[in-house]
C-alpha cells in the first residue's frame, strides 16, 4: 500500500479546496481510510446508503431534529450534489488552467476519504494528470490537443453518469440529479472566479462547454442580459427544515416564486453542496 502524494499544482490550490486533489500511482491500493469512489455504485456493499444516512443525520441535526424527520430523497439529493461538486471541480480547475487529464477518468480511478466536510480528500491517478500539470507549468502540449468538450463528455458519460444512476433508486428524479450536476458545474466556475478573478473568462468558458453538453442542455437557463445561471429543478434542501420551510439555493428554480428571498446561496462547500 502507498500513501497518496500532494499534487504539485500550486495553481490549483489557489483556486480553492474543491479544485485541489492528491495523486496516487495508477492502480495502486491506498491504506484506509482511503477508498475507491466506485464503491458508491457497487450493489450490496452499503457504502452509498451509509453516505446518504450520514448526510440525513447531519441535515436533521442542523434543525435539532431526529434523522427520520428528513426525507430520504432529500438527503440523497444533497449527498449527490456534494459528490458532484467534489468530482467536477478538479476537472474544471485543470481545464481552466489549460491542462486536461491525458485520458478519461473512471470512478475506479478516484480515491476518497469519506467525511462530511465539503471538500473531502480526493486522489487522482498520477499518470492521468501528469500531462495536465506539465501544461500548467509550461512543459506540456497545448490545451488544443484534447478539447474541453471532450473532457465534458468523458466526465458526464462516465463517472457522473454512474453516480446519477446510483442515486436514482433513492426516489430522486433524474431531472433533479442532472440539475445537481449542472449546479455543480456552475458552482465550480463561480468558486474559481471568486478565488482568482483573472480566470473568470476561462472558468466560465469551460463551464459553458459542460453546460452545452446534450445531457445538461435542458437542466438550466441563462439570462441573456447578465448570464445569470438558474437551474430548472430544485436540490430539495429546503425540505430538510421542519415543515419544508427552509431557504432555497441561489440558483434554484423556486426563487422565481419567492421574489428572490430566502436563499441558501450558491455555495459548493457550505450547507447545501458540501455534505
Amino acid at each position: 500500500m502507498t500513501e497518496p502524494a500532494a499534487a504539485p499544482t500550486p495553481h490549483l490550490v489557489a483556486l480553492g479546496p474543491f479544485c485541489t486533489f492528491e495523486t496516487h500511482p495508477e492502480g495502486s491500493e491506498l491504506p484506509p481510510p482511503w477508498r475507491p469512489l466506485s464503491e458508491l455504485t457497487e450493489e450490496g456493499n452499503g457504502a452509498l446508503r451509509e453516505r446518504v444516512a450520514s448526510v440525513r443525520a447531519s441535515l436533521a441535526a442542523n434543525y435539532g431534529s431526529p434523522p427520520e424527520a428528513v426525507e430520504h430523497r432529500v438527503a440523497a439529493s444533497v449527498a449527490h450534489l456534494g459528490l458532484m461538486a467534489r468530482v467536477i471541480s478538479p476537472a474544471l480547475g485543470l481545464a481552466t488552467l489549460h491542462g486536461l487529464p491525458s485520458r478519461p477518468l473512471t470512478l475506479g480511478d478516484l480515491r476518497w476519504r469519506s467525511s462530511l466536510s465539503g471538500a473531502f480528500p480526493l486522489s487522482l491517478p498520477q499518470e492521468a494528470v501528469a500531462a495536465a500539470e506539465g501544461v500548467q507549468h509550461g512543459h506540456g502540449p497545448g490545451s488544443d490537443s484534447r478539447p474541453v468538450s471532450t473532457l465534458a463528455d468523458d466526465l458526464l458519460t462516465g463517472p457522473v453518469h454512474d453516480l446519477v444512476a446510483a442515486f436514482a433508486p433513492f426516489s430522486v428524479s433524474r431531472h433533479i440529479l442532472w440539475g445537481n450536476v449542472a449546479s455543480a458545474v456552475n458552482g465550480a466556475a463561480t468558486g474559481i472566479t471568486a478565488a482568482a478573478p483573472s480566470l473568470a473568462h476561462p472558468a466560465h468558458a469551460t463551464a459553458l462547454a459542460f453546460l452545452q453538453h446534450p445531457q445538461l442542455r435542458n437542466t438550466h437557463t441563462r439570462n441573456p442580459h447578465n448570464a445569470r445561471f438558474t437551474r430548472r429543478s430544485c436540490c430539495l434542501i429546503y425540505r430538510a427544515a421542519p415543515g419544508g420551510t427552509g431557504a432555497v439555493c441561489g440558483d434554484c428554480v423556486l426563487l422565481r416564486g419567492r421574489g428572490g428571498g430566502g436563499r441558501v446561496g450558491n455555495r459548493r462547500g457550505g450547507r447545501r453542496g458540501g455534505r
